[in-house]
């Protein structure tokens, strides 16, 4: 074993990186307001990695600490959503429908997609839960049959996607409304999209946080049903 295979297969080495670079990554992010940490961290680990062909097995072994935060991270969210929770409560009805509205909509052009694209059942598995949350995404998956790995990998470029042209694309169309900002970031965009638009408005976090809860229980209840149809369909 050579002394950089000893230092790379360290678990403080996939800590370590994966912490430097996202610090760096923030502000670089707060003084750069088009820069989206979560994208440049990750484009800069990977060229890292690959620089040095470092595997990512390697990598992983204390990167994966780092995945065990997903969760506390999540629930963190809701801090907003308790604190505005009696005026999110009184608007309950319209947060259930666009979150219904939105979900369907994702799941249909996620089938869409696969279809056109000439994907297989697996894949169409794979990208069912894409529009949750990464530890629900992957589990669900996971159950499913689907490839947890590639899951991840389009939860998060979805989020990141989301949480860069949401906010610009609904400021553009002209909704100002927080409500309808938090729902529609939260459905499609979940917790990365949450993280973005809550830096700059702790009400519309909140109406995203519950939206992003409500898109995973929602989306949750439904892959099973959607399994068996698709298998019996031939999808």
């Amino acid at each position: 074993m050579t002394p950089l295979s000893e230092l790379t297969t360290h678990p403080m080495f996939g800590i370590s990186i994966t912490l430097l670079v996202y610090g760096i990554s923030l502000k670089i992010g707060r003084r750069f307001r088009s820069i989206h940490p979560v994208l440049f961290c990750s484009v800069i680990l990977v060229a890292f990695l690959m620089l040095l062909r470092i595997p990512y097995e390697d990598y992983n072994i204390g990167g994966s600490w780092i995945s065990l935060l997903l969760g506390p991270a999540t629930v963190a969210l809701a801090v907003p959503l308790y604190v505005h929770r009696e005026r999110i409560f009184k608007a309950w009805k319209p947060i259930i429908t666009g979150v219904l509205t939105g979900t369907a909509c994702s799941l249909a052009l996620n089938y869409a997609l696969v279809i056109i694209l000439g994907g297989d059942h697996e894949l169409m598995l794979t990208m069912l839960a894409k529009s949750t949350t990464a530890p629900v995404s992957i589990e669900l998956t996971r159950l499913l049959g689907g490839v947890p790995e590639m899951a991840a990998v389009f939860t998060v470029l979805t989020g990141i996607f989301g949480s860069m042209i949401a906010p610009w694309f609904l400021y553009r169309i002209g909704v100002r409304d927080d409500m309808s900002i938090g729902i529609a970031v939260g459905t499609a965009a979940h917790g990365i999209g949450t993280g973005r638009i809550i830096r700059d408005s702790e009400i519309q976090g909140a109406y995203s946080g519950m939206a992003m809860a409500l898109t995973a229980l929602i989306i949750s209840l439904l892959c099973m049903p959607l399994n068996i149809w698709l298998a019996l369909n031939g999808g």
